[in-house]
């Protein structure tokens, strides 16, 4: 239930980040450049099969990592806080875009709540 009320949380935004905020710019520290980060979400999300993709932050380095999840409960790394969450099972996406899982990936960004993601940032 927890990853479904984290991923419902960061939507509703206009998905435009702001690239001076405290989590842009670590971001960009670590993956060179925000649309760097952003294509590595994206691509983790393309993975075959169903599940979640995770933009973690390592609560004791301070270091973001993207990770896949399969299932809620399994998997997810230690010591980690949940930043950004895209539910990437086929009953978020199949009805609209059927097997199109890219194009549910390019909606999904452009909906972000920005300012929540920040807000889990520790």
């Amino acid at each position: 239930m927890r990853l479904h009320e984290l991923y419902f949380e960061n939507l509703g935004g206009n998905g435009v980040a702001d690239k001076n905020s405290k989590l842009a710019q670590k971001i960009v520290e670590q993956f060179g450049s925000f649309e760097a980060w952003e294509k590595d979400f994206k691509a983790t999300g393309m993975i075959r099969g169903i599940g979640w993709v995770i933009l973690y932050q390592d609560l004791i380095s301070g270091k973001l990592v993207n990770f896949w999840i399969n299932e809620h409960d399994v998997g997810h790394p230690a010591g980690c806080n949940p930043l950004l969450i895209m539910d990437v099972f086929e009953h978020t996406y199949m009805l609209d875009y059927g097997l199109k899982k890219a194009d549910y990936i390019e909606v999904f960004f452009k909906n972000i709540n920005w300012k929540v993601v920040e807000s889990r940032l520790k």
